[in-house]
């Protein structure tokens, strides 16, 4: 059967067939930022949706995982299929405890609703404000779906670009609940990591419930693959500013990229250089989304 809807012109697929990493993450690892796209004839996209990816389903992103090394994913629902989180909930029924999700929702959900996304294996709702993917709702709707997930000890995932900042840092700060940042706020990386628009990310990182993807090489850096050195800095930073508070992810299968799509080893051998030690390894990978995701299993 072919899929309901035509991929986006111009956007790449997945690689067919990526390499093995040199780098070996340690047991336990969490690929905590990726995604999965229908199949479109039976998880629809959404008709708002500003961009169409090709179908990546669950069953190839559990043998991308076992590929790369690790144990568990963090399933985040993509804008392309709007507020229907089927296509998560399904693929977290079918993971064997090995996943966990991020949904998205509108504000008139229903707390029956919520607490069904509860019991299906989500940890929390992504906030979108980018706005060539989305038309993003007002901040002040979003703080009270905050205050109603509250009771459910579930977080927030923000994504923003880096102009933004400054709009969003009093309503980041003031979020009930614990915050996670999508790819360090997507920071310019033709600048220098001293630069005041970094240095007031930063600041950001400092407070107690924000938690930071160091993740995107392949969407931030300007020197491109497949070492992508400019991003380096940057996530090395981010790791050193909130070592408890930080979480890393292939983000497969990248959808909206034209330039070129990423060998996923390359992203996997970039988290020795961002993460220098075994001791900020262990947190990136285990420690810290364990803590977010899989709270049951962390001894207290």
């Amino acid at each position: 059967m072919q899929p309901r809807f035509e991929k986006t012109s111009g956007w790449l697929d997945f690689h067919p067939d990526p390499s093995k990493p040199r780098f070996r993450p340690p047991p336990g690892a969490v690929d905590a930022h990726c995604h999965v796209f229908g199949p479109g004839d039976e998880f629809p996209f959404a008709p708002e949706r500003k961009y169409t990816p090709c179908d990546a389903g669950k069953d190839r992103l559990w043998a991308l995982r076992d590929h790369l090394g690790f144990s568990r994913n963090v399933l985040v629902q993509a804008t392309c299929h709007g507020s229907d989180n089927r296509a998560v909930l399904d693929a977290i029924a079918h993971s064997n405890g090995k996943a966990k999700g991020i949904g998205s929702a509108r504000p008139s959900i229903s707390d029956d609703e919520l607490e069904a996304l509860n019991t299906g294996g989500l940890k929390g709702l992504r906030f979108n404000f980018v706005k060539r993917l989305v038309d993003p709702i007002p901040p002040e709707q979003l703080r009270d779906l905050a205050e109603r997930i509250k009771p459910l000890d579930w977080h927030i995932v923000i994504y923003f670009e880096a102009p933004d900042l400054d709009d969003l840092f009093d309503f980041i700060a003031d979020m009930p609940v614990p915050v996670v940042i999508d790819h360090m706020g997507r920071p310019d990386l033709e600048r220098s990591v001293d630069h005041p628009n970094f240095k007031r990310f930063l600041e950001l990182t400092q407070l107690s419930h924000v938690f930071t993807k160091v993740t995107c090489p392949e969407r931030l850096s300007v020197t491109g693959p497949p070492s992508y050195d400019d991003f380096v800095p940057f996530a090395r930073a981010v790791v050193q500013s909130a070592p408890d508070r930080v979480l890393w992810g292939t983000d497969w299968p990248h959808p909206n990229l034209k330039s070129h799509m990423p060998d996923d080893a390359w992203l996997v051998d970039m988290i020795p250089r961002i993460a220098p030690t075994g001791e900020l390894q262990q947190k990136l990978l285990v420690d810290n989304p364990m803590r977010l995701y899989w709270p049951e299993e962390v001894s207290s």
